[in-house]
């Protein structure tokens, strides 16, 4: 409780809520319906040790048993997307977006440049996919922004001739023709997380 405080956390205090452990904290993460659920969690553990016969000597050359720290960062990892997902609605972050661009050629003739591309942006773990269905770019754009995909690199001859890719972020619009090398140093700084970055993402 002193350390929570310390760190600006609100706690409630729960008696025989410890299992058989000992004093722990519980993080509680509320879902789109105000629900809290709990998520992390980090106790003294007086009960592992024993199981496992742990001991050490102590300074008066004595076998002691020691007092364990027992962590789960995330709880449940099922629980832990559950909630991640219901509160971004599927609108993860750049750096945790599973399917990070879509590239979306204007005819089937520019799907080797497409693949070429693709195979440039996975050399540097970027994730995509390429959209070679023959429908119109403009169906394809939409059904991207739909799954809520990041970048939609559109190509047809004037991308190819100029080794060039045309960049639309969803919620953005055209960010314009770019170099493939271009768009891998963008791409890096705005996927940085949140965390090393210094704010919000």
């Amino acid at each position: 409780v002193t350390a929570a405080k310390a760190k600006g956390l609100k706690t409630v205090t729960e008696y025989g809520e410890a299992a058989f452990y000992g004093p722990k904290l519980d993080f509680m993460v509320k879902d789109a319906l105000g629900r809290s659920w709990q998520l992390g969690t980090i106790q003294v553990d007086y009960n592992l040790p024993e199981r496992f016969d742990l001991w050490y000597n102590g300074s008066d050359n004595e076998k002691h048993r020691p007092v364990m720290i027992h962590r789960a960062p995330f709880g449940s990892m099922e629980r832990f997307i559950a909630i991640l997902i219901e509160n971004t609605a599927g609108d993860f972050p750049l750096w945790l977006s599973p399917e990070q661009f879509t590239i979306l050629p204007i005819s089937e003739k520019y799907s080797d440049y497409a693949k070429k591309v693709s195979e440039s942006l996975e050399i540097h773990d970027i994730c995509g996919l390429i959209d070679d269905r023959n429908e119109k770019t403009g169906k394809k754009i939409r059904d991207a922004e739909l799954k809520k995909l990041p970048f939609m690199l559109i190509v047809g001859e004037n991308e190819e001739n100029n080794g060039t890719i045309s960049v639309r972020r969803r919620g953005e619009g055209d960010l314009g023709e770019m170099t493939v090398d271009a768009f891998i140093s963008y791409f890096k700084e705005q996927a940085k997380p949140a965390f090393e970055l210094g704010a919000n993402q």
